[in-house]
């Protein structure tokens, strides 16, 4: 999350970010600006509502806007508020299952707008900002391992369905992607999800789990925040570490380490990470955004593609 730059005001209730306004219009059109324009009155309702008291600017993500607030009796909590769908129906189901076991705890939720009151943990203290690289892989594992050890609950997207829709779309992308290379590479990835596509586990999984979606709080060192959470192979949840802070000399290390800690077969958490890469494509594809470079890079080296005008050792 971050703070806004230059906020517009909402007298005697809240500044609501001009790049969260922004963010919403391009990602969800309609729904983005009617949401915007709701804000001010949805904030003012649950603040009635829980008896709460703002505590400071509001942060924002792509998606949501979290309000610093204090109870009744003075403890500190945020409200965030966020365009239901599909993805955030599901963060209050694994936030109560978790209950603050390695996750932000759940205090209070409200099912018909999403609306969530959660224990406020110290934004100043970002993982990203406070581990090198390697040091903040490890921590992200040790908390997947922690928070897909149990199955789901009921009730939430499944990746077996996921998988079946990014295979059903992938002759529909292929054409479309106009470089040879990349367009192999896209292939290959949708080639190793459906060798695994018939297993798609069934474990309670973040799915964003990166280092800036840790922050530290004062009962825990490190807790999950913004889950996205579905049923499945924790190996799908490897690829935000992986990309994050991306270092293509550092790829296999942090792939190693992660699936050591999960206790991963590695072959079906790269077939699952590969599952990653195409889902990004193809939602790049139905944007008409160009494919992430990293992305493409973080498939070639996991399908051990040499790049183009180089061979492989030993040949």
């Amino acid at each position: 999350m971050t703070l806004p730059a230059r906020p517009t005001t909402v007298p005697r209730v809240i500044e609501i970010p001009r790049e969260l306004a922004a963010s919403q219009q391009e990602y969800n059109g309609e729904a983005g600006r009617a949401f915007i324009a709701a804000l001010p009155d949805l904030t003012a309702r649950f603040l009635d509502h829980w008896a709460l008291t703002p505590d400071g600017p509001p942060m924002h993500g792509v998606s949501a806007l979290v309000l610093p607030v204090r109870g009744r009796d003075g403890t500190p909590a945020v409200l965030k508020l966020q365009i239901l769908d599909e993805e955030s129906a599901g963060e209050p189901v694994a936030l109560r299952f978790w209950d603050g076991d390695g996750a932000v705890r759940l205090l209070d939720h409200d099912e018909p707008t999403g609306t969530m009151l959660l224990e406020r943990l110290d934004e100043t203290r970002m993982l990203s900002r406070a581990a090198e690289p390697r040091e903040a892989v490890v921590t992200i594992a040790g908390l997947l391992a922690h928070l897909t050890s149990s199955p789901a609950p009921p009730g939430l997207r499944h990746l077996g369905d996921i998988a079946r829709a990014m295979l059903d779309r992938t002759p529909w992308a292929l054409p479309r992607i106009a470089d040879p290379e990349a367009r192999g590479l896209i292939a290959d990835c949708a080639a190793a999800v459906r060798e695994v596509a018939g297993e798609p586990g069934d474990r309670l999984l973040h799915w964003d789990l990166h280092d800036e979606n840790v922050l530290a709080g004062d009962r825990a060192p490190w807790l999950a925040i913004d889950p996205k959470p579905l049923a499945g192979d924790p190996g799908f949840d490897l690829w935000p570490a992986l990309a994050n802070r991306y270092d293509p000399d550092d790829l296999h290390w942090r792939f190693d380490a992660m699936t050591d800690v999960l206790a991963l077969d590695r072959a079906r958490a790269r077939a699952w990470t590969l599952g990653r890469l195409l889902q990004n494509a193809l939602w790049d594809i139905d944007d008409a955004r160009p494919l992430s470079p990293a992305d493409l890079d973080l498939a070639r080296r996991l399908t051990k593609k040499p790049r183009p005008g180089t061979t492989r050792p030993g040949h």
